[in-house]
């Protein structure tokens, strides 16, 4: 009997020295479902992600690239890594980077997020450890005399060709299909565009496309959801039939602002909206305006300009700066030009890798570039100098996460006792970095409480001069009762447009903060016994606004 327990206790040894004597990815690490790429020792790890994880509770910022604060295996099933069995995941460590777009995939919704300092990918792993598999590795020795058994090597087929997941895009193709092109180059357009979509990829989980004729009238041929492989789409695009009549490409995009990009036809909510124009010499129309509905949509426009107009009809076209005017932003990202339909091949990859840039192709109006948050700061005797400092922490935190600029996002600060101190307005810092410095530095007041008031005055001083477009939001930071009524006030301003967020801490009513929150009271109100606690309300602040602007939008 002792031999038989010193053999085992040889196997063990050689068994554990075999796991640790690799590559430290031969051993999966337990994670719960909760754990996060930022809680990770490592930025190369294998870890096992338990099973039954509930979908709902699995915090997700991103989509194939993802914010290190991620749930590691809510980012794998939404990628479609494991399923709720769980399962291996291996933990690629990146550097941050901006805009995480939001998608929904695998019964998990992820969050968009303007900027985060890490990031992360998941995979499968390649073979699986050897606590998952129970395989035995060959280099594993047992004890003298006993026969070796030959390890059976498995060789995975390639996986076959996929949609490119890397590219989560809505894209509208315009083509033009005017006198200008004729039927020959018309015709080369179209096998032109039927590469692009090969390049593209275009698949159930990459990017959706469809096509629009601009012509005299615009004609939509197929939606982004009635072909789903590019074989389908390169088949639909050769039986486009020309149309002729003036290049009228303003109408176009109006045309497909309004009627193309719908959830009826296929919109995916929170995936980027591209339209993709292509205008051969120069539109018989104006374009702006409709460039100009179309980044009010929140729809980016992507200009192909083919056989520019030489010298000689330069005078025939209405106005020269039509790309210029019509892109998104005028940093040459969003043109793309060709000298003809002659010899096009070269040009296939170079914009299918454009399109597919997601971080520079965002330039349209989202919730990070597009608010306007209001801070109602309350300054009275029993919130004190150092737990004043805790709740500017929170509201520069919330600000951070926003795009501010002259053109983007603002923030305007107020603080209230009986009487309010507008400290900075929408327009007094248009920097990010001093406007969230501005916030920062906010000299601490002391006095009483007078809430409604304080919402009354800023309706009045900060909200009501409308010099922007931006959905307006009004966030309530209050320690304790108000002398004043605050129910009439909050609905007069949610009546102005203007959606109002409650924190309370320590003796704040909840009667009060639900009466100054606008519906649902449950996602408007915040509250914490104390301000240490403050802290843990960014993300679902900043999740809130964004999930209000794409309502309202």
């Amino acid at each position: 009997m002792s031999l038989w327990f010193a053999v085992l206790h040889v196997l063990g040894i050689l068994s554990l020295s075999w796991c640790t004597s690799g590559s430290e990815l031969n051993v999966a690490t337990p994670i719960s479902c909760g754990t996060r790429a930022v809680d990770l020792s490592d930025t190369h790890l294998l870890v096992l992600c338990p099973a039954n994880c509930s979908l709902w509770s699995l915090s997700v910022f991103g989509s194939g690239v993802y914010a290190s604060i991620s749930s590691i295996c809510g980012a794998a099933i939404h990628r479609g890594i494991i399923g709720l069995s769980g399962g291996p995941v291996e933990v690629h460590g990146l550097q941050g980077r901006t805009n995480y777009l939001s998608s929904y995939a695998h019964g998990v919704q992820s969050q968009s997020l303007s900027q985060w300092s890490a990031s992360f990918t998941v995979a499968r792993t390649i073979s699986l450890p050897l606590e998952v598999s129970s395989q035995t590795s060959s280099s594993a020795t047992v004890a003298s005399g006993a026969a070796k058994k030959p390890v059976k090597k498995i060789v995975k087929k390639p996986p076959p060709a996929t949609a490119h997941k890397d590219c989560p895009v809505d894209m509208a193709l315009l083509l033009d299909s005017s006198y200008n092109i004729g039927q020959r180059r018309f015709n080369l357009q179209k096998n032109f565009v039927s590469k692009l979509a090969t390049m593209l990829k275009v698949g159930t989980q990459g990017p959706h496309v469809g096509v629009v004729q601009t012509s005299e009238t615009p004609r939509t041929e197929f939606y982004l959801t009635n072909y789903t492989t590019a074989k389908d789409v390169t088949f639909a695009i050769k039986e486009i039939p020309y149309i002729g009549g003036n290049t009228n490409t303003g109408k176009a995009i109006l045309h497909t602002v309004r009627n193309f990009f719908s959830p009826d036809f296929g919109v995916r909510r929170g995936y980027p909206r591209v339209i993709v124009v292509f205008v051969d010499g120069w539109p018989s129309d104006n374009v702006e305006e409709a460039a100009i509905l179309a980044r009010e949509s929140g729809i980016n426009i992507f200009f192909v300009s083919v056989a520019k107009p030489s010298p000689e009809e330069a005078s025939l076209v209405s106005d020269q700066d039509f790309m210029r005017k019509a892109v998104c932003k005028d940093n040459e990202f969003f043109t793309f030009t060709m000298p003809s339909w002659f010899s096009t091949n070269k040009f296939v990859k170079p914009l299918a890798q454009k399109l597919c840039s997601i971080d520079q192709m965002l330039c349209s109006k989202t919730c990070y570039n597009s608010v306007d948050l209001g801070f109602l700061i309350d300054g009275s005797s029993s919130v004190g100098d150092g737990n004043f400092r805790l709740v500017l922490d929170l509201l520069v935190s919330i600000a951070r996460s926003f795009d501010i600029s002259d053109i983007g996002s603002r923030i305007g600060a107020i603080q209230f006792t009986y009487d309010q101190r507008m400290e900075f307005n929408f327009n007094d810092h248009v920097l990010k970095d001093n406007a969230l410095r501005a916030l920062q530095k906010i000299p601490y007041m002391s006095g009483g409480t007078a809430t409604g008031d304080a919402i009354n005055f800023a309706v009045r001083s900060l909200f009501k001069p409308r010099s922007s477009s931006n959905r307006k939001f009004l966030i309530i930071i209050t320690d304790g009762q108000s002398y004043d009524d605050v129910r009439v006030p909050a609905m007069a301003a949610q009546r102005e447009g203007i959606t109002v967020y409650a924190v309370g801490v320590a003796w704040a009513p909840m009667e009060d903060l639900k009466a100054m929150a606008s519906e649902p009271k449950e996602s408007h109100v915040f509250f914490t016994r104390e301000f240490t606690g403050l802290g843990q309300f960014q993300q679902p602040i900043v999740r809130g606004i964004c999930r209000d602007f794409t309502e309202f939008n």
